[in-house]
């Protein structure tokens, strides 16, 4: 799962114990008008930590992340000499989103996405809802088996010897994308983003995302259609002008035969 890497990733800090080091993980939402959609997972650790640890490309496995449908791309090297990974995976519907977020563990808290289509089943409201919060500092990140074979934390004494924390080492973001028009949100607008940032010093961040999906939404259809009505009442008007000026013709020649035929008598 997409947790371990950040484990590896966060060990590979831990090794180092340099608090100049950082690693940046963001999560990428992205729901479409079907509501299915993808979950992305991007992990870029910096230069520091690749020339403290230079066997960490070889070192990553993914063979966990795979077994559970995720996609990987890389390890691969970032312009500035640090690695780059990203796992995707597929979303098909919103309580598939809500297993995936929730299993990415912390700082992801009772994460939720909820789709309801509108009676008509042409509309949605989308709803993702959940907190962002770190609890126990690096000890969140730690398995819990791993923890009870040892007695605690791995590298807790280099981490402690090093002052490295939570924030100074990581930066977690969340962007949500989803279909239709946003009405309600607490995070911040970026492009067709909604952001929000982890606090990882121990506070609590909530998300708040609402969307909705109009009924009938627009495109090239909806276009095509009123172009089409409008074609047509321009055809029935053409049409009934036409039909009228036919009987008028007809009328005034019927009344020029009487006429003559009365002229004839």
């Amino acid at each position: 799962m997409p947790r371990r890497v950040v484990r590896l990733l966060l060990g590979a800090i831990a090794i180092v114990a340099l608090a100049a080091c950082k690693v940046d993980a963001t999560v990428d939402v992205t729901i479409g008008p079907d509501g299915t959609g993808t979950v992305a997972v991007t992990l870029v650790a910096d230069a520091e930590v690749v020339q403290q640890a230079p066997g960490l490309a070889g070192d990553l496995r993914f063979d966990d992340a795979k077994a559970a449908g995720w996609a990987v791309e890389g390890p691969t090297p970032t312009p500035d000499g640090g690695l780059r990974v990203v796992l995707t995976h597929p979303v098909t519907s919103a309580a598939d989103a809500t297993n995936l977020l929730n299993s990415l563990g912390p700082p992801f808290v009772g994460m939720k996405l909820d789709r309801v289509v509108t009676d008509d089943g042409d509309g949605a409201r989308t709803t993702l809802t959940g907190q962002l919060a770190l609890t126990g500092g690096f000890d969140a990140f730690a398995d819990a088996d791993l923890v009870a074979a040892i007695g605690g934390s791995p590298y807790a004494a280099q981490i402690a010897a090093s002052g490295a924390t939570p924030a100074t080492a990581l930066s977690v973001t969340l962007r949500a994308t989803l279909a239709g028009k946003v009405e309600d949100t607490n995070g911040t607008a970026d492009a067709a983003n909604t952001v929000w940032t982890a606090p990882l010093d121990g506070s609590t961040a909530d998300v708040r995302l609402v969307a909705r999906q109009s009924p009938s939404g627009g495109g090239f259809w909806s276009v095509a259609s009123t172009v089409l009505l409008v074609l047509l009442v321009v055809w029935l008007a053409a049409a009934t002008v036409f039909i009228v000026s036919v009987l008028r013709a007809r009328a005034r020649k019927a009344q020029r035969r009487r006429r003559a035929l009365s002229r004839l008598r």
